[in-house]
């Protein structure tokens, strides 16, 4: 298959951690933290982490301690339509394609759950064809965009489509969540909104540079499933991000690759753009230390850390947006991305 057309989204209110951190320090809407919490909330706000600012689906930062589940649920219901429809719009105009050429949509989201799911109002907004087959993908996490692709693939090569519009998209101010866990606080400090669609197609476009899915791999590890997750406790989403997260992320990438490099007969050296989940700064580097990378490898994932936070399973296809926009040179390319299981994906493309 072929890539078509990307397009992203994100709300218009942009913050800085500063941002962030002169709130925290002045809000008495929080519960109760031990000093140790509260260290690391301000460590992480003030601190060098890889991140500037974060897109959020939110008025004002003061609407992030509305911690209760009827008022996350409509911050989700109220932006993640409008992230996803925008994206798609935008990967449609980039495809040269009309909403009414698209066979099938495929949404995939952890943040929130809608029933009927997203693709309804994502169907009703870009006013897709009526017949068209539509798929909710939930609990994937932050490695979903990949999953999501694969599916794509499947229904190309099927023949049933010619033309699957993709989207991954995340409401993460929808999930936050505030206790004396660690992982819990990172995650409210990390975490951005946004929604990223991609438009792909079983002939090569005319136009533009070629973009060729060539093949995948996925590995999911369920023995280590408590590693990182979402619970519900009192009716609202919990992320579970434990120090594993680096290290095995690091490890299961390095396997993936592996197995998809030695099916095509490639050496690591003949891939000439690596497009990665980042996590966080310090997964990004466990990623690059473990695979043998440098950082300017790196520095497409790291330019959406550090201008968008972690955005969850539209990060990888911001990366890969951007790789496209700073003309990269051609050849292998190399996508990855990680996720609630534990979960790891890959993807193997071949750009000219």
């Amino acid at each position: 298959m072929f890539l078509s057309g990307i397009g992203t989204a994100v709300p218009p209110q942009r913050y800085t951690q500063s941002d962030c951190l002169s709130v925290y320090e002045n809000t008495g809407r929080l519960p109760p933290l031990t000093a140790d919490s509260d260290s690391l909330v301000r460590q992480i706000l003030g601190g060098q982490n890889g991140i500037i600012a974060r897109h959020l689906a939110l008025e004002s930062l003061d609407e992030a301690f509305a911690l209760d589940p009827d008022s996350l649920h409509a911050r989700f219901l109220k932006n993640a339509p409008t992230l996803a429809s925008r994206a798609a719009e935008r990967g449609l105009e980039a495809a040269q394609l009309d909403a009414k050429e698209i066979d099938s949509v495929i949404i995939s989201t952890c943040t929130g759950y809608l029933c009927p799911g997203l693709s309804s109002y994502v169907i009703e907004n870009l006013g897709l064809r009526s017949d068209i087959q539509a798929f909710d993908l939930v609990g994937q996490g932050c490695g979903a965009a990949l999953p999501n692709l694969r599916m794509a693939e499947s229904l190309l090569h099927s023949g049933s489509s010619d033309h699957v519009l993709s989207i991954s998209v995340e409401v993460c101010s929808a999930a936050f969540y505030f206790d004396n866990d660690p992982g819990v606080l990172i995650s409210a400090c990390l975490f951005g909104d946004g929604a990223a669609a991609t438009v792909w197609s079983r002939n090569q476009p005319s136009e533009g540079r070629r973009v060729e899915w060539i093949e995948a791999e996925s590995l999911i590890d369920p023995s280590h499933r408590d590693t990182l997750r979402f619970e519900q406790r009192n009716g609202m989403l919990r992320n579970i991000l434990t120090r594993q997260v680096p290290i095995e992320a690091a490890f299961s990438a390095e396997e993936v690759l592996t197995k998809v490099l030695k099916r095509n007969a490639l050496a690591q050296t003949d891939i000439a753009c690596w497009i990665l989940h980042a996590g966080g700064r310090e997964v990004l580097r466990a990623l690059g230390k473990r695979i043998g990378l440098e950082e300017n490898d790196l520095r497409h994932s790291a330019a959406i850390l550090r201008d968008y936070g972690n955005l969850s399973s539209p990060f990888v296809l911001f990366t890969l947006d951007r790789t496209l926009a700073d003309s990269s040179p051609g050849g292998w390319w190399w996508m990855s991305s990680f996720g609630a299981g534990f979960s790891c994906h890959g993807a193997l493309l071949r750009v000219d």
